[in-house]
């Protein structure tokens, strides 16, 4: 069953347009990059994202969103725990951000 993981980015007030672009393209990337070590192909489902444009106000400064669908658990951890591609990625984001938040959920599951 799928698993979908949300990760939620504030982007720190001094980092530029630009920069916050590139970040967002990495991760975005990360869909074609991140190569499962058994098949040797791309293993990230889907990824999607972009800036928040709600008009609820209930963003607790969260400015961008991403979603990541995964087929397994077995897939989910070696992307969080091995992936050299997420590694990197979170390793040239960590200066940019001021805060970071993941929810997963599996579809119908309470």
């Amino acid at each position: 069953m799928a698993i979908y993981h949300i990760v939620l980015f504030k982007f720190r007030d001094l980092v530029s347009p630009e920069e916050e672009q590139t970040a967002c393209s990495r991760m975005l990337s990360l869909a074609a990059n991140c190569i499962h070590p058994t098949s040797q192909k791309p293993y990230v489902k889907m990824m999607v994202g972009g800036k928040d444009n709600s008009p609820e106000g209930m963003q607790g400064g969260i400015t961008h969103a991403f979603i990541a669908q995964f087929e397994s658990k077995e897939d989910r951890k070696y992307y969080l725990e091995k992936d050299p591609a997420h590694l990197a990625f979170i390793e040239s984001v960590k200066d940019l951000l001021d805060k970071s938040q993941v929810v997963d959920f599996t579809p119908d599951v309470f």
